[in-house]
């Protein structure tokens, strides 16, 4: 079976390469992408499925059965690009581009999708298969999605949050993604095992305007208060232990208003990541405390939200063991790589606290993902091997009464049941 499958795959190799380019040709950034979200949906829908759409405002999920009930296994791709306005691929009203390689991930799914329909297996296996291509991963326009929210459009930030908040996720047991790996041009998986997550502070901080020459005495100064804000996050630092790779880095949005007036209103945003939700939580606590010692320090008043961000990704082994048997098999040649922990985050660690998950990297592309440097090299070992092992481990997972696929299910612990996780969520939810 899964050699027809990889087969039925290899045939449409030119038309997905297509596919992928026409993705690419037009970015669109999270809850926004109406163009990608239709490709998507044409063609499940020419593969003989009816997708759902608008799911989380662009989400499309498109289902088939197997000839007999039974588990339900996702692969899953993102429909959203990020801002690279120096990219030669950017969109140049909104500087969107598909540097983070989701462009790859969506034609990933579908090539798979083409492969599990085209070679006519399903009504031998036990269980159905759903393709979901999702909203927003890239934590991005934080303002935009904030009038979401305060218009009661979003609940969350992210794609995957707010699906699963919104129950999309409830027929689901388990996931599959993929994502690109920046400077490894070569045929290549790299297994990840776990990632950072974060959470997102905005900070203001209001002090007194006055004549910045004349009467600098009279005026209390916000840009001071946000440097020794600054300051008093990287005197923390030392305290940063290893194993928990805490990253805190700040920006200044806002630094004043004139050269020459004291700057009164001056704000900043920031995440605090971190390898697991524990460090997180005791990391931005102290975080904050600077912050506003720096605002005390000056006598500048001192505003604080907190927004939840990416929990930590965790993988689940038996699924990497699976992918990475499947690589092997139907890509045989592909160097296998232990990712270990990443510094960086994905909202795919939401998901893997309430079912198992995983989230390879795979090859085939250079240049540094985010950047304009960021090109395919090999779409084969890009897409098609991905593609291929996501299909077989289907194969694997949901054959001889899906057995593999129960056996993960029954020995698997959540690190969250649905409802602890959206407490969870909400419970970050802080402003003053």
């Amino acid at each position: 079976m899964k050699r027809r499958v990889a087969a039925a795959i290899d045939e449409a190799a030119s038309v997905l390469e297509e596919v992928a380019r026409d993705i690419e040709r037009e970015p669109e950034l999270g809850f926004k992408e109406h163009k990608t979200a239709a490709k998507v949906e044409r063609y499940l829908t020419a593969l003989g499925l009816t997708p759902e759409t608008g799911l989380a405002f662009t989400g499309v999920k498109a289902r088939a059965q197997g000839g007999r009930p039974g588990p339900t296994v996702a692969i899953l791709s993102e429909l959203d690009a990020v801002g690279t306005p120096d990219s030669p691929k950017a969109d140049p009203l909104t500087g969107a581009a598909h540097t983070c390689g989701h462009f790859l991930q969506m034609t990933t799914m579908l090539a798979a999708a083409t492969g599990l329909m085209e070679a006519g297996i399903l009504p031998e296996l036990c269980g159905d298969v759903v393709f979901f291509a999702v909203p927003a991963e890239e934590y991005v326009e934080i303002e935009y999605r904030r009038r979401l929210l305060e218009e009661g459009k979003l609940h969350y930030l992210c794609g995957k949050d707010e699906l699963i908040y919104e129950g999309h996720f409830d027929d689901i047991d388990m996931a599959m993604m993929m994502h690109s790996q920046g400077n490894m041009p070569q045929k290549a998986v790299a297994i990840g095992q776990s990632s950072n997550g974060f959470l997102v502070k905005l900070v203001r901080y209001v002090g007194k305007t006055a004549h910045a020459a004349n009467a600098p005495h009279e005026g209390i100064n916000a840009l001071n208060a946000a440097c020794l804000g600054i300051m008093g996050i990287n005197a923390l630092r030392e305290t940063f232990q290893e194993k928990d790779v805490v990253r805190v880095h700040p920006i200044i949005t806002k630094g004043g208003d004139l050269v020459n007036s004291v700057p009164a209103d001056v704000r900043m945003e920031l995440y605090v990541r971190a390898a697991s939700m524990e460090a997180i939580e005791g990391t931005h606590k102290r975080v904050e405390a600077a912050l506003r010692a720096g605002g005390a320090a000056v006598g500048a008043e001192t505003r604080v939200e907190t927004i939840p961000g990416m929990l930590p990704l965790r993988c689940c082994g038996a699924l990497n063991d699976l992918f990475t048997a499947n690589v092997t098999m139907l890509a045989p040649g592909t160097e296998i790589v232990d990712a270990g922990h990443f510094s960086a985050s994905t909202d795919m660690g939401d998901l893997s606290h309430i079912m198992p998950a995983i989230h390879p990297f795979i090859g085939g592309a250079d240049g540094s993902l985010h950047t304009k440097d960021f090109r395919v090299t090999d779409f084969a070992a890009a897409v098609l091997t991905p593609a291929k092992a996501f299909a077989g481990m289907v194969v694997d997972l949901l054959m001889e009464d899906a057995v593999r696929a129960r056996r993960i299910l029954a020995e698997y612990k959540p690190l969250m049941t649905k409802e602890a996780y959206v407490a969870k969520l909400d419970s970050y939810f802080a402003a003053d």
